[in-house]
């Protein structure tokens, strides 16, 4: 069941090996444990980090962008109409991850670490947390384990 709605919700998860998405995971709740020993100041810096990360429909659609107007253009430059299979070859994929979540460069990506916008909003919410945004009533568990907890929330 918990394939289905992850499949519902994000569908580059969905599609992406079980132990990328694993590592992922483990690596970010790392970054929650590291950051949990900082003070508000670097978990600030982090999360305004996390604002201008790239997540992997970003990094897709400018990469295909880039490859099919580079086609295009050395195609009208060189007058070969070889280029043109560039744009041809790439926006194909595009349109494939627009429908299915996934095209032959995501498993590249994923593999060296670009992250969905879900996985990269989990880890802000987590530090908010950490930092005591959400949390305006003291509570008696420990920010780490309230931070963990919220992360997870957000995952199912």
């Amino acid at each position: 069941m918990q394939h289905a709605q992850t499949h519902e919700v994000d569908r580059v998860r969905a599609h992406t090996a079980p132990q990328i998405n694993d590592r992922l995971d483990r690596e970010l709740e790392e970054r929650i444990r590291y950051y949990s020993t900082l003070d508000h100041a670097a978990i600030t810096r982090r999360i305004t980090e996390l604002d201008h990360e790239w997540d992997i429909e970003r990094v897709l659609e400018t990469n295909a962008s880039a490859l099919a107007f580079t086609g295009i253009a050395m195609g009208i430059l060189t007058r070969k109409k070889a280029w043109f299979m560039l744009p041809g070859v790439v926006l194909p994929f595009l349109f494939q991850h627009a429908i299915q979540g996934w095209c032959p460069p995501v498993p590249v990506l994923r593999r060296l670490g670009v992250r969905t916008r879900r996985e990269i909003d989990q880890e802000k919410y987590a530090l908010k947390v950490l930092r005591g945004d959400l949390d305006p009533v003291q509570s008696t568990t420990e920010p780490l384990e309230r931070a963990l907890a919220a992360m997870n929330a957000v995952k199912a």
